[in-house]
């Protein structure tokens, strides 16, 4: 008992625990805030992220639930958090460029602010080059899905591998949350605005929605994710991120610093060679079989027995993106929270034989008809192998009349 006594930093986690649970039962935010404030003096970024994962992990809140109270915690805990045992981030480092996309988000949020504040004197007349600023600025936020990719396909499966799973999928929920909102924005943007009435209820319904989400996961990224990550990766697994972090792009910015840790060799990613490869109707050796998923004009992923992604074709011309990251992980982490219950009822279908495809389309991605099939991957006794995802653009398809008989070549 007296480990428990003399241990502050057990005190200040069951003391949040019960704060949190507290928030979620329904009691007033402004007083669990003030007792928050008078009983604690700061939080160490890292409790936080350990009190959210017990709770996950004894199922005191379910994922879900958290990822609904998002941010109220954040609110609660803005300026409490303690940051002092942090590590120094080197110029270079992916969590240098991570924080200086931040910096530039912040300037496009203040200048949307900035904006918003001076809609009471703005006129009709005025409305056209007010409207035209206001488009220029989401547009240019809409560059934050680079910055949220990089984090979900390179930095999540890492703490994934180091048992930090809650965090990093309750922030993929808002990032997700906040792609909806930031689409709804820019398209009522770029729709006809007539009146001064018309884009303030624009910016009361969705701007302000956006620029509330991308400051509270700014937060929540500078005081609690990157510290908890610095803290938690090792060099070699964040010089991975670092040379894979060009697939992705940056978000407002053009990093000028490299880096490189001292000491660290990191094998260059590629693709293992060997002696060709016999099936049953033919062989390839590696060179051919790997030109082949290159050119073919569709993107397949293989998921294990184990439900791991063992394969993915590298077409440069994907639908979906994948990363080399991505390898060994457990696919229900390579989607968000919102489709996770699909995934596990294809495979559950799957293994148990109930099943053996299943097929969606999404008729307008980015403009583009897109047509995906799962089907169930079996060996010559009928024993569950795995998961093969099909995916094809088939929009110029849909539109094909009549026959084409004759001899035509095409670049795309």
């Amino acid at each position: 008992m007296s480990e428990l006594i003399n241990n502050p930093s057990q005190q200040r986690k069951d003391k949040l625990r019960s704060l949190l649970l507290r928030v979620h039962a329904g009691e007033d935010i402004a007083s669990i805030r003030e007792e928050l404030i008078q009983g604690l003096t700061n939080v160490p970024y890292n409790e936080v992220m350990e009190v959210e994962q017990e709770m996950i992990n004894s199922n005191l809140l379910t994922e879900q639930e958290i990822l609904e109270f998002c941010d109220i915690h954040t609110d609660i805990l803005d300026g409490k958090i303690d940051q002092s045992g942090a590590k120094a981030i080197p110029a270079g480092h992916p969590v240098d460029t991570f924080q200086k996309e931040n910096v530039a988000l912040k300037e496009e949020i203040e200048k949307a602010r900035k904006l918003i504040a001076s809609v009471n004197t703005l006129t009709v007349d005025k409305l056209p080059g007010y409207v035209m600023q206001m488009r220029t600025i989401f547009n240019a936020l809409s560059d934050i899905d680079k910055h949220y990719k990089r984090k979900e396909y390179l930095l999540f499966p890492y703490m994934e591998k180091h048992l930090i799973t809650g965090p990093p999928t309750v922030m993929w929920g808002k990032h997700d949350e906040l792609r909806g909102f930031l689409n709804d924005a820019i398209k009522e943007l770029e729709s006809t605005i007539t009146s001064v009435q018309q884009i303030e209820l624009i910016i009361e319904n969705y701007l302000n929605k956006v620029l509330e989400l991308i400051d509270g996961m700014i937060m929540k990224e500078e005081e609690i994710l990157f510290p908890m990550a610095m803290n938690t990766l090792t060099e070699e697994e964040w010089y991975k991120i670092y040379t894979e972090t060009i697939e992705f792009g940056f978000c407002l910015i053009d990093p000028e610093d490299e880096w490189k840790p001292e000491g660290v060799i990191v094998e260059k990613q590629g693709y293992i060679e060997s002696d060709a490869i016999r099936l049953s109707s033919g062989t390839f050796d590696i060179k051919q079989l790997e030109a082949l998923f290159l050119h073919i004009p569709i993107d397949i992923t293989f998921v294990d027995a184990n439900d791991k992604v063992a394969f993915f074709s590298h077409s440069p011309n994907r639908v979906f993106e994948r990363n080399r990251s991505i390898i060994g992980r457990d696919v229900r982490m390579c989607h968000p929270q919102g489709s996770v219950h699909i995934v596990e009822q294809i495979i559950s279908d799957f293994k148990s034989g109930k099943e053996n495809k299943a097929v969606f389309w999404m008729s307008n991605f980015m403009g583009r008809f897109i047509y995906i099939e799962y089907s169930a991957v079996r060996d010559k006794e009928n024993n569950y192998l795995g998961v093969v995802e099909v995916t094809q653009d088939i929009t110029a398809m849909r539109k094909l009349e009549g026959d084409q008989r004759l001899l035509s070549y095409s670049d795309k």
